[in-house]
């Protein structure tokens, strides 16, 4: 339970004094809820519909500058949409509906639409989660959890999930260096049958400190819950503050549908 623990998570925080670090941490989880729901709620299929997602890129860039998140942490962000990239770049050419030509190939129509849609939508929640996780630290996050309400059980399992990532990355990173000292190199499907037998040590391993911590934690009078320390309580201010990327970006969304 040391704070040494989780260290690959909270390399995604930035450390930094700008007032989106200074926000109450479960004010930045309503307010990027609340964004990616804005988002979500702009038609596909609108003409105006690339106008507001434009909008939208502008209002979460400017929220990343004034938390200081470079464009180098955001574009690495990005690698995580890849399997909605992929699925957005074939909707053209599996939907139905009117086709046009573009770059000598028929497309879809309704699945150009479709499909970019998705991918604006995908791409805008996840610089907005990639500003969360920047200017917040994942503890404070399940501290903001927990004060919203999100049920015990799944606050702790988040919470042991950050604290022993690193730990069991750690075991993994021993058990390959142990193959490897033994010559061991995974060219072809031969490997599975070592690759198998390790992946199943790990989970077992793994499942065993989890019994042990769960032991030590009974010992010490562990009840279902995890104590927590006196509770801050937020002004209006800082709701303001925190609720100006949702509001802007509703801002954004009627400007575009009234003038579209």
């Amino acid at each position: 339970m040391g704070a040494g623990h989780g260290g690959s998570l909270s390399a995604a925080f930035q450390p930094g004094d700008s007032p989106v670090h200074r926000l109450e941490p479960h004010t930045k989880l309503v307010a990027v809820l609340a964004f990616a729901l804005v988002v979500v709620a702009t038609p596909v299929h609108a003409g105006w519909a690339p106008v507001a997602y434009a909008g939208y890129l502008v209002v979460v860039l400017a929220v990343a500058a004034v938390a200081g998140v470079g464009p180098r942490r955001l574009g690495r962000s990005l690698l995580i949409e890849l399997p909605f990239v992929l699925f957005a770049l074939m909707l053209p050419f599996v939907a139905r509906g009117p086709r046009v030509e573009v770059v000598g190939l028929s497309l879809s129509e309704s699945g150009l639409w479709a499909g970019g849609g998705l991918l604006a939508k995908a791409t805008l929640s996840v610089l907005a989660a990639t500003v969360l996780a920047a200017t917040t630290d994942p503890r404070a996050l399940l501290t903001g959890l927990t004060r919203l309400r999100l049920p015990q059980v799944l606050v702790q399992i988040l919470m042991f999930m950050v604290r022993y990532a690193d730990v069991v990355g750690g075991e993994l990173r021993r058990m390959r260096v142990a193959r490897e000292s033994r010559a061991f190199q995974a060219r072809n499907l031969g490997a599975l049958t070592v690759l198998g037998p390790a992946a199943g040590s790990l989970f077992i391993r793994s499942y065993e400190r989890g019994e042990r911590v769960h032991l030590a934690m009974l010992s010490r009078g562990y009840t279902g819950t995890m104590p927590t320390g006196p509770v801050a309580v937020v002004g209006a201010r800082s709701w303001v503050v925190a609720l100006t990327l949702p509001l802007a970006a509703t801002a954004v969304l009627a400007s575009s549908s009234l003038l579209g």
